[in-house]
């Protein structure tokens, strides 16, 4: 069912820091910030030869990321990404399974322009993990 690992997501407490330290100490190809009002983060992509790191940071006060961060002032891994054919078909064969989908359960449109879905982590062992459509 899952594909390639699309990203892995990293929660961090300065956006910018993070962005300059992976293009400057690192040398990594670091995208532009860009807000996803939907999800409540402002997100930057860092290209990799193999897949992309997101680095995530809370946009407004109800952003899911503030309650990671109080718990991990330092940031920390947020979730990781793994790309599937059909998310509808994907979820459906999960919740078969006994698997959580959070939220609705219906995708939403993630920072790629593409259908989204997240896994709840107790069902993965303690791992979040986002679905997004190819």
């Amino acid at each position: 069912m899952i594909g390639r690992l699309n990203h892995v997501a990293i929660a961090v407490p300065d956006l910018e820091a993070a962005a300059e330290q992976y293009r400057n100490t690192l040398g990594a190809e670091v995208g532009p910030a860009q807000d996803e009002s939907e999800h409540g983060v402002t997100v930057v992509f860092i290209t990799l030869p193999n897949t992309k790191i997101e680095l995530l940071h809370p946009l407004g006060e109800d952003s899911p990321i503030n309650g990671f961060l109080q718990k991990n002032p330092s940031g920390g891994i947020h979730h990781i990404c793994y790309e599937v054919d059909d998310i509808r078909a994907a979820r459906d064969q999960l919740v078969a399974s006994g698997s959580r989908v959070l939220g609705s359960g219906e995708p939403k449109i993630g920072a790629h322009g593409k259908p989204v879905l997240f896994l709840h982590p107790k069902d993965f062992q303690g791992c979040l993990v986002e679905l997004e459509e190819v």
